[in-house]
């Protein structure tokens, strides 16, 4: 059985040999205290129209998150994030199915065992529970995020969180082409997470290095600017490419097939590794005949 939200993230190698569930729950139940609105999800409800919903009723705090494709359901399984906010900064709970029991199960933030792009569904519970409602906790004292690029223009003491979604949302359809127009799953390549030594003597050979530090002494590089350097943007093997405005996203130009996606993705990885000495990790579920797998041609 394979289940799916939107279904944007995923790239398939072959038909899949099963019977695939599609999740389309709707309702948004809204309650609050003193210090935050409380929001719980069905797993059907759509990502960026939640957000819509947030901003039109006054309760901030996931515009960062803007345009992220797919739906509710999906988005704890891999800790949806954007222009540095991620789906466990407002989580408070998540519910499932647990398939083997058949009992609904609720679990707190902690629980999930988040971490950049994982999660417990990731591992422990993977293939094991389907993900039905998702409990969210947006604080009433709003702090607005601006660490990342496209946002560092704003006034943090003025800026609203509309003209951040209004932002969000301009990059996002400048550089992200709509898959309903050319087939993409998105951001294609997770940003690779190195040590503080590793960054430092990276910084050192390529002074442009673009790298955001994380709370554990750790840090992210964007592999968007590692594909670019390696002169991939808008490189075309067979019909799947490097988009010419976003590296970051693989596109199948017409006639591709998920190998061929594939073959591109390695070959990307590839370039990045010999240049940088930094292993790029694919962001979407790779499905096959009998299930997810990984990359492979």
């Amino acid at each position: 059985m394979l289940v799916l939200g939107g279904g944007s993230n995923l790239v398939f190698t072959e038909d899949f040999n099963g019977t695939v569930v599609r999740i389309l729950s709707k309702g948004i139940k809204v309650s609050e205290d003193e210090e935050a609105f409380y929001l719980e999800v069905e797993a059907g409800e759509n990502w960026h129209e939640l957000i819509q919903f947030t901003l039109e009723h006054g309760m901030f705090g996931l515009e960062n998150m803007a345009l992220i494709p797919g739906t509710v359901g999906a988005s704890p399984i891999q800790n949806i994030g954007a222009y540095g906010v991620e789906l466990c900064d407002v989580c408070n709970w998540v519910e499932y199915l647990d398939l083997a029991s058949g009992e609904f199960v609720r679990i707190s933030t902690a629980e999930c065992q988040f971490a950049y792009r994982e999660s417990i569904f990731k591992d422990k519970l993977r293939n094991l529970a389907v993900v039905t409602a998702v409990g969210l906790r947006l604080a009433k004292r709003w702090q607005p995020r601006l660490a990342y690029g496209p946002l560092q223009s704003f006034d943090p003491a003025t800026v609203t969180a509309h003209e951040i979604f209004e932002r969000v949302c301009q990059v996002r359809s400048e550089k992200l082409p709509d898959p309903a127009v050319l087939g993409n799953a998105g951001s294609f390549f997770k940003n690779p997470i190195v040590s503080a030594v590793c960054y430092l003597d990276l910084a050192q050979r390529f002074p442009t290095i673009v790298g955001y530090a994380q709370v554990d002494a750790t840090v992210k590089l964007a592999a968007g600017w590692l594909i670019e350097q390696t002169g991939l943007k808008g490189f075309v093997l067979g019909n799947a490419a490097v988009h010419d405005k976003q590296a970051l996203v693989l596109v199948n130009r017409g006639g591709a097939t998920g190998h061929d996606i594939c073959r591109l993705a390695l070959h990307v990885i590839a370039q990045v590794r010999d240049k940088f000495g930094v292993v790029l990790e694919a962001e979407p579920r790779i499905i096959g005949a009998n299930g997810e797998g990984d990359l492979h041609v």
